[in-house]
């Protein structure tokens, strides 16, 4: 059986573009649905101040959701399918913003968001606590035979950061290091907002 070099050129070219456009469409898609994972965030980090909560989507189809909810001395996890009156039930018994995390839901879905949670963390050597809110997005559009990692994960800092000329996430202005969250290193999309692609959604 003969060799033909000119389709293993062709496989090759598009080996590359396969994995090169991966960085191109979480740009493109972060600024094409702004509006919508910006609100997703601006509504979770609001209502977050007021009772700590996440919400996880833990099917493919977007039709059932776990939720996280964290009291002074517990932290109670419940499963429901999307628009069960349970649900609001559970909300309204825990004092939650249905009407904001009812708009959460509603547009998780629509951006295939599997998670949306708060994580805190320190700076140094000012010794200051800060927040970021953690965006894992699993959406078809950039499904990819040639990448193994499944998940795309926004990250929305309170204020800009820095980054290196490569676009990596720097711990600061001064301290030139790469700032890595559960081992990832995270990349610039916007002075606030990082990515980077996960084979854990959390």
């Amino acid at each position: 059986m003969r060799h033909r070099p000119g389709l293993y050129i062709v496989f090759l070219l598009v080996l590359i573009q396969g994995m090169s456009c991966t960085t191109i469409n979480i740009s493109n898609y972060y600024r094409k649905n702004r509006p919508i994972l910006d609100s997703i965030e601006e509504t979770f980090r609001s209502a977050y101040a007021q009772k700590p909560f996440s919400i996880e989507f833990t099917d493919r189809p977007f039709n059932r959701l776990s939720l996280e909810l964290i009291t002074d001395t517990l932290t109670y996890i419940y499963e429901y399918n999307v628009g069960e009156p349970r649900l609001q039930d559970t909300l309204l018994r825990y004092g939650y913003d249905t009407a904001a995390i009812n708009y959460i839901i509603s547009n998780m879905r629509s951006m295939e968001c599997t998670w949306v949670d708060n994580l805190n963390y320190w700076t140094y050597p000012d010794v200051k606590k800060h927040s970021l809110v953690y965006i894992s997005l699993w959406p078809r559009v950039f499904n990819s035979p040639f990448v193994n990692k499944k998940y795309y994960i926004l990250t929305y800092f309170q204020q800009p950061q820095y980054y290196d000329a490569e676009g990596r996430l720097l711990v600061g202005r001064r301290l030139r290091r790469i700032r890595k969250f559960n081992a990832e290193t995270f990349r610039r999309v916007t002075d606030r907002v990082a990515y980077t692609i996960s084979d854990r959604f959390r």
